[in-house]
């Protein structure tokens, strides 16, 4: 994105609870002609014909299911195949964690890394997250992980930012990030006094979560970032995607202007170029999940992607912050998500090895294996 945003000046916009409330890109995987070939063998094998009518239809009602069932409670009914079963840890296997540096992968090994030390579990409580889509994105992206968080007796939402999902908002009326993030900060506001979360932000998601943490601070128990932008205060995501050296080509060919007010004016919104949707977020996701991807992804917002945030110490720096580092990334490279680590040292950083951009749909198992390890620490 980087090099596409630097024409448009940032817009500068403090955050306070009353204005609320209303050095390199890592090697390719595979060239083309790898990734065609892997395409044409599984046509091949599959002997599957995609209906492009027939999954946009597939997507809708998809969607409306998902929402159905968080509403009532019965997600787990969903067929048991888009996910292996894991069970949450017995009490008796949760042990103080020494310092260490270890891995995990969906197939047992390697692919978290722990980078720092000083923590402990904690067991008291059911652990309860809210999940925030990236940039695109919506609520339904999360599927596979919402299935096993429940598996493990815990309680999860996922949020449809403003104009995502299936949230109608026209993406080109939204001008401030407290728009964006509204219906996140909506679900936090009516959370009660004694509830506490653990957000976790993908993609530009990760900006609504440090927005939501500067607002509700006293609701929000540790918050996790997946390959998310990572923002210090007096920072938007246009000055993160600003790093040339730790992006390429790829980023400025795969994002798309929308000038709803007409060209005189600064874009409305963004959107990514469907040509690359593979090669840029899922480049180790499965042709199922590019596909409902492909035709459930929205534009947008361009405004929020310019807006500085304000976070102060008290609130947004009182919450203790996690990064899972995305290793095949190619969207937010690992170079950039390291440099904001490094400028904004988060109290944890894990590693999935493996992962494209879109670890909920590549990585499942390892993201949720993650998320229950970071629910489990506490400070001493």
């Amino acid at each position: 994105m980087g090099n596409s945003f630097a024409c448009f000046s940032p817009t500068v916009r403090k955050i306070s609870k009353e204005s609320s409330d209303s050095d390199q890109l890592p090697p390719r995987i595979s060239n083309s002609g790898n990734r065609k070939s892997r395409k044409s063998e599984s046509s091949s094998r599959n002997g599957e014909i995609i209906d492009d009518s027939y999954i946009k239809q597939q997507a809708l009602v998809a969607s409306m299911l998902y929402h159905h069932h968080m509403q009532n409670g019965d997600l787990l009914n969903l067929d048991r195949s888009i996910s292996v079963k894991y069970p949450p840890p017995s009490s008796n296997k949760l042990k103080k964690l020494q310092k260490r540096s270890y891995s995990v992968s969906d197939s047992g090994s390697k692919a978290l890394q722990l980078i720092h030390q000083d923590v402990g579990t904690e067991e008291s409580e059911k652990k309860h997250f809210v999940l925030v889509h990236g940039g695109g994105f919506g609520a339904w992206c999360w599927y596979k992980i919402i299935a096993l968080l429940k598996e493990s007796k815990c309680e999860v939402e996922a949020i449809d930012l403003t104009g995502s999902g299936l949230n109608s908002c026209d993406i080109n009326s939204i001008t401030t990030l407290a728009e964006y993030a509204k219906p996140l900060t909506d679900f936090l506001a009516k959370l009660g006094d004694d509830k506490k979360v653990i957000l976790v932000g993908h993609d530009f998601g990760g900006a609504c979560v440090s927005y939501a943490m500067e607002l509700h601070s006293a609701k929000v128990s540790k918050a996790v970032f997946v390959a998310a932008a990572m923002l210090t205060t007096e920072q938007s995501i246009h000055d993160v995607f600003s790093q040339k050296s730790c992006l390429n080509d790829l980023n400025e060919r795969a994002w798309k202007f929308s000038y709803a007010n007409g060209k005189n004016h600064p874009p409305t919104a963004i959107d990514l170029d469907k040509s690359l949707l593979e090669d840029f977020l899922f480049n180790r996701t499965s042709s199922k999940d590019i596909a409902l991807a492909s035709v459930s992804m929205r534009q947008v917002p361009f405004a929020p992607l310019t807006e500085k945030l304000s976070l102060s110490t008290a609130n947004h720096g009182s919450i203790p912050r996690f990064y899972i580092k995305t290793e095949e990334d190619f969207a937010i490279p690992l170079p950039l998500q390291e440099a904001m680590i490094k400028s904004n040292q988060p109290k944890q950083v894990f590693q999935l090895k493996g992962s494209d951009h879109s670890p909920f749909f590549s990585k499942p198992q390892a993201l949720h294996r993650l998320l229950i390890e970071v629910s489990e620490i506490t400070s001493m």
